[in-house]
Protein backbone atom coordinates (compact mmCIF):
# COMPACT_ATOMS: atom_id res chain seq x y z
CA UNK A 1 0.00 0.00 0.00
CA UNK A 2 0.96 3.13 -0.91
CA UNK A 3 2.04 6.17 1.77
CA UNK A 4 0.16 8.89 -0.30
CA UNK A 5 -2.94 6.92 -0.65
CA UNK A 6 -3.19 6.43 3.17
CA UNK A 7 -2.66 9.88 3.14
CA UNK A 8 -5.27 11.19 0.74
CA UNK A 9 -7.90 8.55 2.60
CA UNK A 10 -6.69 10.47 5.52
CA UNK A 11 -7.00 14.50 4.64
CA UNK A 12 -10.55 12.82 2.99
CA UNK A 13 -11.71 12.28 6.11
CA UNK A 14 -10.87 15.50 7.70
CA UNK A 15 -12.25 17.30 5.30
CA UNK A 16 -15.67 15.79 5.29
CA UNK A 17 -15.45 15.65 9.08
CA UNK A 18 -14.61 19.40 8.89
CA UNK A 19 -17.51 20.88 6.58
CA UNK A 20 -20.50 20.19 9.15
CA UNK A 21 -19.36 21.95 12.32
CA UNK A 22 -17.75 25.10 9.44
CA UNK A 23 -21.18 25.18 7.69
CA UNK A 24 -23.66 24.91 10.16
CA UNK A 25 -22.22 24.80 13.87
CA UNK A 26 -25.65 25.09 15.45
CA UNK A 27 -27.10 22.05 14.12
CA UNK A 28 -23.61 20.10 14.21
CA UNK A 29 -23.74 20.99 18.09
CA UNK A 30 -27.16 19.86 18.57
CA UNK A 31 -26.76 16.51 16.37
CA UNK A 32 -23.60 15.84 18.89
CA UNK A 33 -25.71 16.78 21.97
CA UNK A 34 -28.56 14.22 20.22
CA UNK A 35 -25.55 11.65 20.00
CA UNK A 36 -24.82 11.80 23.24
CA UNK A 37 -28.37 10.98 24.48
CA UNK A 38 -28.08 8.17 22.95
CA UNK A 39 -27.64 4.72 24.89
CA UNK A 40 -24.06 2.90 23.76
CA UNK A 41 -25.89 0.15 22.10
CA UNK A 42 -27.57 2.72 19.59
CA UNK A 43 -23.91 3.98 19.07
CA UNK A 44 -22.39 1.06 18.29
CA UNK A 45 -24.77 -0.03 15.68
CA UNK A 46 -24.46 3.23 14.04
CA UNK A 47 -20.87 2.81 13.71
CA UNK A 48 -20.81 -0.44 13.06
CA UNK A 49 -23.15 -0.13 10.02
CA UNK A 50 -21.00 3.07 9.39
CA UNK A 51 -18.12 1.11 9.09
CA UNK A 52 -19.48 -1.86 7.25
CA UNK A 53 -20.56 0.48 4.80
CA UNK A 54 -16.90 2.55 4.49
CA UNK A 55 -15.74 -1.57 3.79
CA UNK A 56 -18.12 -2.45 1.03
CA UNK A 57 -17.86 1.19 -0.43
CA UNK A 58 -13.96 0.54 -0.31
CA UNK A 59 -14.10 -3.09 -1.91
CA UNK A 60 -16.03 -1.88 -4.98
CA UNK A 61 -14.30 1.14 -5.73
CA UNK A 62 -10.87 -1.11 -5.70
CA UNK A 63 -12.90 -3.57 -7.33
CA UNK A 64 -11.33 -6.13 -5.17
Amino acid sequence: MHWSLLLTGFALFLIFEGMAPFAAPRAWRRAVAQLAAMPDSAVRTAGGIIMFSGVALLLFATGS
